[in-house]
């Protein structure tokens, strides 16, 4: 009798424990992207092949109860995540509007669109128990090529969508929030190559925001071209020069519309008047001596010169602003439900999500609080 060789035997043991039949192979995808993991690094951790996760996660074929012990370690999940609950919505890299694909690594996209599949099942299991905010039709699509002037109509017709004044936005991401955008920083270890992105696969529209970038200017930007994408983009091919150069059209105009900002823009370089500008609009000096520029204020010779200034400077930029600017719409409401009895443990087990993926997304989606740092100094 031949004996047995070693796989062929770890094989037979896998199959006597018996195969798990409502095991969900989108959830191992998830756990695996959140992890940053390819299939055969994965493969490497546990004694099944990459051709078998690869199986699993396309659902055609089962794991057995073994080999979902092995990937939940590797993984970090429990073995019920793995078992079917509440659907989680795919975000394919074709629904995300990402600032520069080619400049992002896939790997680090896929950990950011896994985050975005989780933070949308988050938002669905808590809109079980809270009504959040209605969302607001803003879906004005453009066609083909818009010039400036037809973006900069868009951007205005926008403001009035939302209920904006005249004036300065005076915080963009509490008003994507108002009108039923989900705007959520990304995940600390998030490569920071990924910026910004938005999407609306989901039942409600998404923006993530880079927790890079820790300046306000930065953060109102982000968020007014994230959504000149939800407004604009609509089934577009996302990625291209193009739209992104219009989502950044819009951002400028809807942060500050040209026939208001430009009675506050000095005809010449001056920094103080920049810097009263910044401090009112909450626009960089980048971002302002660019419109200046723009709309023919300043020359050639003058756009140079303040770049060059600029560059010297470094950054951050004189004149801060003060901390970008943070959600707050998942950790109220969080607050409500906890306040009602219900705490993360029962969304945990309605959703199936586990506890830190759940208090991941709040926390993404709850306003920063500064750290304050306490000293004592020892008597003597």
């Amino acid at each position: 009798m031949t004996p047995e060789s070693g796989p062929v035997l770890r094989a037979r043991r896998r199959r006597a424990t018996g195969t798990v039949v409502d095991f969900d192979g989108r959830r191992l995808s998830l756990a695996r992207r959140l992890r940053r993991l390819q299939r055969t690094t994965l493969a490497a951790k546990t004694t099944v092949t990459a051709a078998a996760i690869t199986q699993f996660e396309r659902g055609t074929a089962r794991p057995t109860n073994a080999v979902v012990a092995e990937l939940a370690l590797a993984l970090g999940v429990p073995t019920d995540f793995f078992r079917q609950g509440r659907p989680i919505e795919q975000v394919p890299a074709s629904a995300a509007h990402f600032r520069s694909l080619r400049a992002t690594p896939a790997i680090a996209r896929d950990q950011a669109l896994a985050f975005a599949e989780i933070a949308l099942a988050v938002v669905d299991v808590l809109e079980q128990y809270v009504d959040l905010p209605t969302v607001t039709d803003i879906v004005e699509p453009v066609d083909g090529e818009p010039t400036s002037d037809q973006v900069a109509t868009i951007a205005a017709n926008t403001r009035k969508r939302l209920g904006v004044e005249p004036g300065p936005v005076p915080h963009v991401v509490r008003l994507l929030e108002a009108h039923g955008i989900v705007v959520l920083r990304l995940l600390s270890d998030v490569d920071p190559r990924v910026d910004a992105f938005s999407t609306e696969i989901g039942h409600r529209p998404l923006v993530l925001l880079s927790p890079a970038k820790d300046d306000r200017a930065r953060s109102r930007f982000d968020a007014a071209h994230e959504l000149g994408h939800l407004v604009m983009h609509q089934d577009v091919e996302p990625g291209s020069k193009i739209i992104e150069s219009q989502a950044h059209q819009f951002a400028s105009e809807f942060l500050a519309p040209t026939a208001e900002l430009e009675p506050d823009l000095p005809r010449k370089v001056d920094w103080d008047l920049l810097l009263q500008a910044k401090t009112k609009w909450g626009i960089s000096l980048a971002a302002l001596a660019y419109r200046a520029h723009s709309i023919g204020l300043w020359s050639e010779h003058s756009y140079r010169r303040a770049n060059q200034h600029l560059a010297v400077q470094g950054y951050p930029e004189p004149g801060p602003l003060g901390p970008p600017e943070s959600p707050y719409l998942l950790g109220a409401a969080t607050a409500l439900l906890s306040d009602a009895g219900t705490t993360l443990d029962h969304l945990a087990a309605a959703s199936r999500l586990t506890i830190d993926q759940i208090n991941g997304v709040v926390t993404a989606g709850s306003e920063t609080k500064p750290r304050l740092r306490v000293t004592v100094t020892p008597q003597p």
